[in-house]
């Protein structure tokens, strides 16, 4: 069996390939992000390091618009099946790390109790406004104005476990808003809310017409309910980086060297930074702000940053040596053409690729587990997590 040295986990945030077998339960049946957005650019979006990576070999009912098979096929490929009872970044990152949530999460579809939004307006000393679910952007274009001349709170969710607050930064400073989330994230675990995530989306703008989000968002994730497989790399003293969102989803723990990105477009850039300077252990990145363009129902602006970040894949896979594996693949889908504007229960890609490899089919994986199996099984970490690893695929 080959052990490496070196694993970099690439999430691509959304990047679903196929409605999941269990679809139907989520109301998603149809839904196709990678698909659809393929259809959309008709033959157009040009990705051509996934493509050589294999990722018109992943197997499919219907091939990708425009993406073609390679041969030699390069790289071991496949899909994967999330168990988790939720759809959004919580349950996919921890699943992917050996910790899935089998029972959902608490969900607001009629918005929050009259009781914990006392608390949040004393607290604050800001009053809050709109309270039931909706797309952030709406949320902004329907209370921005008002948020900014009143400076009130917009606390609003959706179909997943998650209390957002959003406001305007010349009006409610970052620190503030920070704190009150760090606040609300405190009261619910106190009063035993299964809140998934409090997540601060701070705005800009004077007027409706030029209001837009900020990079500066900020999750405080509930602690995971077990170990994952961060835990027991850290505690067997090997090296973890977090790059970007996988910090605040994991509070941090078990990651020795956090690197918050308030910028997603500087993830890329510290990534090759850490690749740099780390070279054993593991690197788990996420990469690109595409489930922004998912929730805005933007198949344009989905393939645009598609296209970009597929041109930085190609400098991270130059950077890659022969002890080095790197594992690309999402979260959870986010279909841009399809009903709403929430995460989509799909089927995730999963390429696996590491310099002089065979290329190999991987077939359908049963769990998102399976990823983080095989890194344990890499550094013959002995465990009883979930999933199954598919290390000695990879020749």
């Amino acid at each position: 069996m080959r052990r490496f040295k070196r694993v970099v986990v690439i999430l691509l945030s959304s990047v679903g390939i196929g409605e999941a077998a269990d679809a139907d339960k989520f109301s998603d049946q149809g839904s196709d992000t990678l698909g659809h957005v393929c259809d959309y650019w008709r033959g157009s979006l040009a990705l051509p390091t996934l493509t050589k990576l294999g990722l018109g070999n992943i197997p499919r009912q219907s091939p990708l618009t425009g993406i073609l098979a390679t041969k030699p096929l390069i790289s071991q490929v496949g899909r994967m099946q999330e168990i988790s009872a939720g759809k959004d970044s919580l349950n996919g990152h921890w699943e992917m790390m050996g910790a899935p949530l089998k029972e959902q999460l608490d969900t607001f579809p009629s918005g929050f109790s009259s009781r914990l939004i006392h608390k949040i307006e004393t607290f604050s000393n800001r009053k809050v406004i709109l309270n039931r679910p909706a797309a952030t952007l709406t949320a902004i274009k329907d209370f921005g104005q008002q948020q900014s001349e009143e400076g009130d709170l917009i606390v609003y969710t959706s179909s997943d476990s998650v209390l957002q607050v959003s406001s305007n930064e010349a009006v409610v400073p970052l620190e503030e808003l920070y704190r009150i989330c760090r606040y609300i994230r405190f009261v619910v675990d106190e009063s035993h809310l299964e809140i998934g995530r409090v997540v601060a989306r701070p705005f800009v703008g004077k007027t409706l017409s030029d209001f837009k989000l900020t990079d500066n968002r900020r999750d405080f994730a509930i602690v995971p309910k077990a170990n994952t497989v961060l835990d027991f790399l850290a505690e067997n003293h090997t090296p973890v980086s977090g790059i970007g969102m996988v910090n605040d989803l994991f509070s941090g723990r078990g990651i020795e060297n956090r690197i918050q990105i308030y910028n997603k477009q500087s993830s890329f850039y510290k990534l090759l930074e850490t690749m740099e300077t780390q070279s054993i252990g593991l690197i788990f990145a996420d990469l690109g702000n595409l489930d922004k363009y998912g929730h805005a129902r933007d198949p344009q602006g989905y393939g645009i940053e598609l296209m970009r970040i597929d041109s930085q894949l190609k400098e991270i896979i130059e950077k890659m040596t022969p002890t080095d594996l790197i594992l690309i693949t999402a979260d959870h889908g986010n279909d841009p053409t399809f009903k709403g504007f929430d995460h989509t229960r799909e089927f995730v890609p999963l390429i696996a690729a590491s310099p002089n490899a065979n290329g190999n089919q991987l077939g359908i994986r049963s769990t998102f587990s399976d990823l983080g199996k095989t890194i344990l099984s890499n550094f013959e970490i002995g465990n009883q997590l979930p999933g199954k690893s598919f290390l000695n695929q990879i020749s």
